[in-house]
């Protein structure tokens, strides 16, 4: 799950730090798991890592699984994508994988359309096991 995308220039410290750890993790944190990585750079409020991962979720650079209330960084190439992003959540090991399909996406822009409804985020959440865990089973 670990990162290695270039982080942006224009970021506040501590939405560094918080991308940074995200980043680098293996896996989602919560906003008290970065909170307690961070301790020792200086953050020391859940507020500041509240208001950092707002301002990142905005930017498109980190995504918020509702299902696990936890953090990811964006996986996409561009770190800005708009519109349908899925994740395959694994629950035997807790792995994320990101990705974005334009079909699922064409069909529920047409049944928004149809309905007049405006979509302002749309985020899927799929449960299941992973590769790995199937075969360790």
């Amino acid at each position: 799950m670990a990162h290695s995308h270039k982080m942006p220039t224009d970021l506040t410290r501590n939405q560094e730090l918080v991308l940074g750890t995200l980043n680098e993790s293996q896996g989602p944190l919560s906003a008290y798991d970065i909170l307690d990585r961070l301790r020792d750079d200086g953050l020391r409020a859940p507020l500041q890592v509240y208001r950092a991962l707002d301002k990142l979720v905005d930017r498109g650079l980190a995504h918020r699984l509702e299902s696990l209330n936890a953090f990811v960084a964006c996986a996409d190439a561009h770190c800005h994508r708009k519109g349908l992003i899925a994740f395959a959540i694994c629950s035997g090991c807790g792995k994320v994988d990101e990705f974005a399909d334009p079909v699922i996406e064409g069909r529920l822009g047409e049944w928004a359309q149809g309905k007049d409804f405006t979509v302002e985020r749309t985020t899927m959440e799929i449960r299941g096991r992973c590769a790995d865990c199937k075969q360790a089973a």
